[in-house]
């Protein structure tokens, strides 16, 4: 085989694995002495982690500043605490929550030692300028396994309603310096949530892997989480089984599609998704979960039709083996059951369509019109205004 040409960008220290969260004081302590704990509204509050974290940082003569996050972050957030807290020397900050908590988080570590409003550096809004730093180190610590925001470069932020916007602020020196991923952390999640954020997991790993810029490094990372969430997702939906092995089945598949897609983006779900999460209150795990059928077939017949060459027929058809847990199956058999899975899952799991969300077809032009950002740019091919429009009424 050939090795075509490739580079990866930086990814974190990785520290996986029941009970890790409790090696968060000795990591903090390694960046010096003040913390910035960001966390969610209360879950996490409420839980014994909380109060041994604090006592680990006080043994190891850590101090801390602590905010909340709830909702998705929104630039005004982010310049609200960067004003809040650059005054108190802050050496790293601690993101312990979901991709929202995360977002924020990292967000605020770039700005903490910056003056500028993050709106400077948002993607596709505003000026533009490039970001110099420098960040304050930051460590992720995922509650929930799905967006992968633990191993990526881009914090994404949110304005939602008329004009609103979902973009990323996106540096290399914004990737966590430690990712601790504790799936006992992941116990108190509720099943809508298992379902949603496991199904943005693996549509970011089933784009990845159908990307265009895809290559054997990343390939083999989303192989291995497609495993997972085959094995898992369901069973830990369900609670059936071995939990405890579900929950660390998808924390590693969520960490591994965050991994993959900062490597080689994404595809039309994620296109879609940045317009429908900003336009609408649609959680991104809930659209992805109500899309991912819908656009992998309009992909698969598509290129069929346009492109029927394409090297991306044959790896979908291989994720639907995979998934079938039959390599015997032709092409087109892989593909059908590709299809078939999906649509079953996103029965099973009850993913909500568009229009439980405000969504008419009246809003459809509107979503095409903001949905060319960089997902696009990868998926396996350029997909026009009508064939983006049909997936959508298909879904409301």
């Amino acid at each position: 085989m050939k090795i075509p040409d490739f580079s990866i960008s930086a990814i974190p220290g990785i520290v996986f694995g029941d009970g890790m969260r409790r090696r968060l004081p000795e990591l903090a302590k390694s960046f010096g002495h003040s913390v910035l704990l960001v966390t969610g509204a209360a879950s996490f509050q409420r839980s014994p982690a909380w109060p041994e974290l604090l006592v680990g940082l006080q043994q190891r003569g850590v101090t801390f500043e602590h905010m909340t996050v709830s909702g998705e972050p929104s630039p005004q957030l982010v310049d609200e605490a960067a004003r809040r807290f650059r005054s108190a020397a802050i050496d790293v900050v601690i993101g312990i929550g979901g991709g929202s908590v995360l977002d924020a988080a990292k967000a605020i570590a770039g700005l903490l030692r910056v003056e500028n409003s993050v709106m400077d550096f948002l993607e596709g809004v505003g000026p533009e300028l490039p970001y110099q730093g420098p960040a304050v180190p930051f460590i992720a610590v995922p509650t929930t396994a799905g967006t992968g925001s633990e191993a990526t470069k881009n914090a994404v932020l949110s304005q939602q309603g008329e004009g609103g916007f979902k973009k990323s602020f996106r540096h290399d020196t914004l990737v966590a310096r430690y990712a601790v991923l504790d799936p006992e952390l992941l116990s108190t999640c509720p099943a809508a949530l298992v379902a949603a954020d496991g199904m943005d997991a693996f549509t970011q790993l089933l784009e990845s892997y159908v990307s265009t810029r895809a290559n054997p490094f990343t390939d083999a990372l989303a192989m291995s989480g497609i495993r997972a969430v085959r094995d898992s997702l369901v069973g830990w939906y369900r609670q059936e089984g071995d939990v405890a092995e579900h929950r660390a089945n998808m924390a590693y598949a969520a960490l591994l599609s965050g991994i993959t897609l900062a490597q080689v983006g994404l595809g039309s779900v994620h296109g879609l998704a940045a317009p429908l999460g900003a336009f609408f209150p649609i959680p991104h795990g809930v659209v992805c979960g109500t899309l991912v059928a819908e656009c992998t077939r309009a992909n698969i017949h598509l290129l069929q039709t346009r492109e029927p060459d394409s090297p991306a027929l044959w790896r979908y058809a291989h994720v639907g083996k995979v998934l079938a847990n039959d390599m015997k199956l032709d092409e087109q058999q892989g593909l059908d059951v590709l299809v078939q899975v999906l649509e079953d899952w996103t029965q099973q799991m009850g993913l909500a369509r568009l229009g439980e969300y405000g969504m008419e077809a009246g809003d459809i032009a509107h979503v095409v019109e903001n949905c060319r950002g960089s997902s696009m740019k990868t998926n396996p091919l350029v997909l026009t205004d009508d064939e983006v429009a049909a997936i959508l009424q298909a879904r409301l």
